[in-house]
């Protein structure tokens, strides 16, 4: 850090095994990385090429290049695994993740129907070619999982293989865990957390109060996902006390 604070929290150094954030790129050009990386590389862990906006950005393997000059492990949005099942083309995925170099993937169902026990099977198999990440829940609103059943396809898909289990939210925070209003679904939050070990669950939580909320809830070593760029510094602030939100959470409090 660039000058000495005392009451400051422990942030597990990189590279880091959880208090994660994974930033969610929609689009940014080469120089546009280049600016966010020289701001804010010390505080990223993860990149995720949100939905499937890999296949129309430009200069594809030049960003991600710079990403991984970075040491920074890059992936595509479970969006696009989805659009190549769909499309009976999953070796061409694991061909496209070799080819670019993607030693992470993601595999989720948020968008297609699949069998569970099969969605495991393609974690298990993808786990040969790098990290697995799985995104459990629905991108449509309108489908409410009951909690026993979060518990229930999050165990399944680490006991498969997943590194970490993603709660899902979409880019904007609002299906999933999170109620239409970005208002988090307390009761569900709290009873995943009796059953899977928050070190391996990420929580999509692209909103200030969504962050505060986990921060909160667990420390500053939660791991939290769909970050935006321009988030990353403002969340790190955050995460440590620095931020009027959570000014007061790690101070002594017979001093303060």
């Amino acid at each position: 850090m660039n000058f000495n604070l005392s009451q400051i929290p422990n942030r597990v150094p990189k590279p880091r095994q959880y208090g994660l954030t994974m930033v969610m790129d929609k689009g940014l050009s080469v120089e546009e990385g280049k600016n966010f990386l020289s701001a804010a590389h010390p505080h990223i862990d993860i990149i995720k090429l949100g939905f499937g906006t890999a296949f129309v950005t430009p200069n594809l393997r030049e960003k991600i290049d710079l990403y991984q000059s970075f040491d920074i492990p890059v992936y595509f949005g479970g969006t696009l695994f989805e659009a190549f099942l769909i499309r009976n083309q999953f070796n061409d995925y694991i061909n496209l993740c070799k080819e670019f170099n993607i030693k992470y993937m993601e595999v989720s169902d948020g968008s297609i129907t699949i069998p569970h026990a099969e969605k495991c099977g393609y974690i298990e198999k993808l786990t040969k070619y790098g990290t697995v990440l799985s995104e459990v829940g629905s991108k449509d609103a309108a489908h409410i999982i009951p909690p026993y059943k979060w518990i229930e396809l999050m165990k399944a898909e680490l006991e498969a293989g997943s590194s970490y289990v993603i709660a899902e939210a979409r880019e904007a925070g609002n299906v999933g865990i999170y109620r239409g209003t970005g208002e988090v679904r307390e009761g569900l939050v709290q009873e995943i957390l009796t059953q899977i070990p928050q070190q391996k669950i990420i929580w999509e939580a692209p909103q200030k109060a969504q962050q505060l909320y986990f921060l909160e809830l667990i420390d500053c070593n939660v791991n939290l996902g769909n970050i935006a760029p321009t988030e990353v510094i403002p969340l790190e602030a955050m995460r440590i006390g620095l931020r009027g939100d959570t000014f007061h959470l790690y101070l002594n409090k017979e001093k303060a």
